[in-house]
């Protein structure tokens, strides 16, 4: 297809039907199916974008006329330089995971027989609360560009969650696991649903024994979720290129330099089959592993074609994504610390006095100023290599170079979580992971 006046143009044709059940409190909330079948059009036009979406997948010509047009318009009232796109190699598609137990091939009052009884394992005594959610999402994209490129696949993802929260003379705690993954309903074979239950209530409930530990500068070692939110928020946002072309990065100008630990070395593999899989990125650039850090050295951004024609030699393109029919930004996939050569009852000992942390309950990162703050779930002190008091309302704070840097260990015991991830508007399935690592000075403090 030709279309007039566009330096490139591209085209997706997206297919996602989505179900989705919750249970508050034993009861059925809602079940939902939801369906999207719709195009969007991207038009470069003197270096500026012209973007369309539509539920019309049928009159593609249109669309793209109009993409043209808003480009162009975009380009005359606000003219930019351009260095096109960076060249890429048509995707070759293969390994893409398959579904082992269709959903749809399990009927819906197995499944809230399912998630009712995860309601009544978590409901162990003192939980008050619980909350059970089931998602499923078979997603079909159909990619074509004006370069020649024409490709197509399918996924499916499937995922649940567990909270429960407990309560003792007016103090409330919480306790959450959740696991998604790219696969089928065979989901519920891969993770034990009912222990995890069961682990969410006992947690909120020992929660409501621990302290609040007091706050000041002291060696920690992070559990392999924490790690892994660390490295995704404080590191992976950061190496976001169109954050470093706009001056939003603590990691700017700095590639090849040595910015961490020499045990620290960083990926982003979105062929990694986790939650953050895909088999190629909204711009239609086959996915392939990225070294961001490399025994400390900063070795590659995470590119668009635009991106990485800015800012040759820092990386390849393959992480435009988006949400849905949105218009495609750098994103995350599955980002992870690799695994090192200690262990947990080293690192106990090397530290001696400090805190150990555990899990996530979120938080917030300046990645232009690299400052973050992270609330833990819970904790314990260490005390003399031992692991004594628990803890609860802890966080964790710093900069993000400071912490690299302190990074004295790095176990061999690496674990991915998955969730998901917000940026500009747009929300996507992302995993991160670490080993166990020992830090040997941050900030921590109560966060209740």
């Amino acid at each position: 297809m030709t279309v007039p006046q566009a330096d490139f143009h591209d085209i997706r044709v997206l297919r996602s039907i989505g179900r989705s059940v919750f249970i508050d409190n034993g009861q059925i909330e809602q079940i939902s199916n939801n369906f999207t079948h719709g195009m969007s059009c991207r038009a470069l036009v003197n270096g500026s974008w012209g973007f369309v979406s539509s539920d019309d997948t049928k009159d593609s010509t249109r669309a793209l006329e109009q993409a043209v047009k808003l480009a162009s318009k975009t380009h005359a009232k606000s003219p930019r330089e351009s260095k096109g796109l960076s060249h890429v190699e048509p995707p070759l598609l293969h390994d893409i995971p398959l579904s082992q137990k269709d959903p749809n091939d399990v009927p819906i009052d197995e499944k809230v027989e399912l998630l009712l009884e995860m309601h009544q394992r978590a409901k162990v005594p003192d939980v008050t609360s619980t909350t059970v959610l089931y998602s499923e999402n078979e997603i079909s994209v159909e990619y074509s560009n004006s370069e020649g490129v024409e490709a197509e696949y399918s996924l499916v993802k499937t995922g649940f969650a567990v909270t429960a929260v407990a309560s003792q003379s007016g103090l409330f705690q919480m306790g959450r696991r959740s696991k998604f993954d790219v696969c089928g309903f065979e989901l519920f074979d891969k993770y034990d649903a009912l222990e995890l239950a069961e682990d969410a209530g006992n947690t909120a409930v020992e929660l409501l024994s621990a302290k609040v530990p007091k706050g000041g500068r002291m060696p920690v070692i992070l559990d392999q979720e924490l790690a892994g939110v660390f490295i995704h928020e404080a590191v992976g946002h950061a190496v976001e290129a169109d954050h470093v072309v706009e001056g939003n990065s603590i990691l700017a100008g700095k590639v090849d330099s040595q910015i961490a630990a020499p045990c620290i070395t960083v990926m982003d593999d979105p062929s990694m089959h986790g939650f953050g899989y895909y088999p190629m990125d909204d711009e239609g650039v086959g996915s392939a592993p990225t070294t961001i850090i490399e025994k400390g050295v900063l070795k590659s951004y995470l590119h668009s074609r635009e991106t990485a024609a800015l800012l040759p030699g820092t990386g390849r393109p393959g992480h435009a994504r988006s949400q849905g029919l949105s218009r495609p930004i750098v994103r995350m996939s599955n980002t992870y610390v690799k695994n090192g050569d200690s262990d947990f009852d080293e690192m106990l000992a090397e530290m001696k006095d400090g805190i150990y942390l555990i899990g996530s309950r979120g938080g917030q990162v300046n990645p232009g100023e690299g400052i973050f703050q992270f609330n833990a779930e819970r904790g314990f002190m260490v005390e003399n290599g031992e692991l004594t008091m628990p803890l609860r309302d802890v966080s964790l704070s710093g900069h993000t170079l400071d912490i690299l840097q302190n990074v004295q260990l790095a176990a061999g015991d690496m674990k991915m979580h998955s969730g998901r991830c917000g940026k500009g508007g747009q929300s996507v399935p992302v995993c991160d992971g670490s080993p166990h690592i020992l830090v040997s000075e941050a900030v921590v403090g109560g966060s209740g």
